[in-house]
């Protein structure tokens, strides 16, 4: 089987016929500067400490007097030797008044250098500047409280119920093997990247295309498939998939003109209903797409790392072995990639870990898979979500650089 979009005829996709029909993140400085300071010797510091203390010009004298005349005689010693320093002799007035207090708003004036060293001070200055750089934890739904159409209200439960049924909607990683006899990774492969390019042409929602993908694992998990119907299984999966989330759909001769007539009417409608009969009409399924839409909001993106998260994840759907990650891991993956590769350094925020119950850690080594899919996205026959990203309606995100520090790290 061979499925593939001919570029030297674009009237399949775009001609007459189709032409008509669009589906479709300022810490203020208490510390007084020491360098300021410039007095030399003890007595002519302390009028500065008195001034700190805002008292009278008729007691100032007798503050010093009565407080400092101890630290005056051991001066008398200390100024011989030149060699002992003073600190020691200032910090004992403190003990003796209490009158003694340094009003802290005061940051014009200098504080001696004796009163600021104390290993008490440098404690609470740790832990002073821990609090202040400790990341906060951000509120992404304070600024919907008002849209009605957010249900700021359910969100929370609707996305615990999302991670509670995301795996009914997962099959065997071994379906392959097990279930198909006559299809195989690489056919698999081939119609997901054909069916990308006539999502893009068709100009469908996100939705429908992983909505597509989703319904074309779960029938080849179950239905045995032989490789001329493998293409006709895509189309039906995808005129479902419309029915489900468009408001416009693609009728029946659309499928058989993308399809270049492989496929008649009788047929098609037959998959439908043998796809559907099989699925037992369980559609409502939660796709890798409605967890990357929370998880975006996590991280505060904007339209690159949108478009960047929606270009990796959709590298992994065209591959195989991603089908055994859960879809909430496989959209936080994408999200954590697409900051790394947009940033180029490894980020990965508290709210982001909160809303997707993923650590960074847990996500590094698939992260390094799909930095190779990045790599390798222009090479080989399957190109199709490279060409489609290296377009400006998706930001040419394809053309950014891979995040290959990640997988330099390992090495």
């Amino acid at each position: 089987m061979e499925i593939s979009v001919d570029n030297n005829k674009p009237a399949n996709l775009q001609g007459e016929k189709m032409a008509t029909r669009k589906f479709g993140v300022e810490i203020s400085n208490n510390r007084r500067a020491l360098g300021a300071i410039s007095q030399k010797g003890g007595a002519q510091i302390y009028p500065c400490v008195v001034n700190k203390r805002t008292l009278s010009q008729a007691n100032e004298n007798n503050v010093v007097n009565q407080v400092h005349r101890p630290i005056t005689r051991k001066f008398a010693a200390q100024i011989a030797n030149k060699k002992q320093s003073f600190h020691e002799d200032v910090s004992k007035p403190k003990q003796s008044t209490e009158s003694f207090k340094v009003l802290e708003d005061d940051e014009d004036q200098p504080v001696p250098m004796a009163l600021e060293t104390t290993e008490p001070q440098k404690d609470h200055m740790e832990v002073e500047m821990e609090d202040i750089f400790e990341e906060p934890v951000v509120d992404i739904d304070i600024s919907d409280t008002k849209n009605s159409l957010a249900v700021v209200e359910y969100v929370e439960d609707l996305y615990a119920h999302y991670r509670k049924m995301e795996s009914y909607g997962m099959v065997s990683p071994n379906y392959m093997l097990t279930q198909q006899s006559d299809v195989n990774e690489r056919m698999r492969a081939i119609l997901i990247d054909w069916l990308i390019e006539v999502h893009h042409k068709f100009d469908l929602q996100p939705e429908t295309l992983f909505l597509t993908v989703n319904l074309i694992d779960r029938f080849l998990a179950k239905e045995n498939v032989v490789r001329k119907k493998l293409q006709l299984v895509g189309l039906v999966a995808m005129l479902l998939a419309c029915k489900y989330e468009e408001v416009s759909v693609p009728v029946v001769d659309d499928l058989i003109f993308i399809s270049d007539k492989a496929y008649s009417r009788s047929e098609i409608l037959e998959m439908e209903k043998l796809m559907l009969n099989t699925l037992e009409f369980n559609m409502s399924v939660p796709t890798p797409y409605v967890f990357l839409k929370r998880y975006l909001k996590a991280a505060q993106s904007e339209s690159k790392l949108e478009q960047m998260s929606f270009f990796l994840i959709e590298l992994c759907l065209v591959e195989y072995e991603m089908i055994k990650l859960a879809p909430s891991f496989l959209a936080a993956v994408a999200v954590y990639t697409a900051q790394c590769s947009l940033y180029g350094f490894r980020q990965w925020s508290k709210t982001c870990e909160l809303h997707t119950n993923y650590s960074e850690n847990q996500l590094l080594e698939c992260s390094r898979m799909i930095v190779g899919y990045h790599q390798k996205a222009a090479t080989g026959r399957l190109t199709g979500v490279y060409r489609k990203y290296s377009t400006l309606k998706f930001g040419y995100a394809a053309k950014c650089e891979p995040a290959k520090f990640i997988v330099d790290e390992t090495q």
